[in-house]
């Protein structure tokens, strides 16, 4: 049987590292309305990204046939396959930036697009580092 869903913690999570994310692209970005454009995209993808990470056991009991797959069939092989299409995803959509005179690739770099990948994949390991500083109501939510 599959692991029951949680949805506080990555809830948490995908805030803290959608906020990180949000304040790259505050840098990168001078109009203000691609600016809170990309910050809702971050946050949402951010969150998305997050629970499906905190989330693998239950993904991986629901669809069986995934763990017939080589290294993609474990809870830390569909983490890091998670982290790399947001990495990638993140990085993408930072690149079709379009500013006031038209001009595209302001960007966020790889090593952010990967550490916010990397963060997103290693959620279920760093949450419990996190959880002392979080309000009750997001525990076991």
């Amino acid at each position: 049987m599959a692991d029951a869903l949680v949805f506080g913690e990555p809830l948490a999570l995908g805030l803290l590292i959608g906020l990180y994310e949000s304040i790259i692209i505050h840098r990168d970005i001078t109009v203000a309305t691609h600016r809170f454009g990309h910050m809702v995209h971050a946050f949402l993808l951010s969150i998305a990204f997050t629970f499906a990470t905190m989330n693998t056991n239950f993904v991986l009991g629901l669809i069986p046939q995934l763990q017939s797959i080589p290294v993609l069939g474990t809870a830390l092989g569909l983490n890091i396959a998670i982290g790399l299409i947001a990495a990638i995803k993140i990085h993408a959509v930072s690149k079709v930036v379009k500013t006031t005179a038209g001009a595209t690739g302001l960007g966020e770099t790889w090593f952010h697009s990967i550490l916010i990948g990397g963060l997103i994949a290693a959620a279920p390991y760093l949450f419990p580092l996190i959880e002392p500083v979080l309000p009750g109501w997001i525990k076991g939510w």
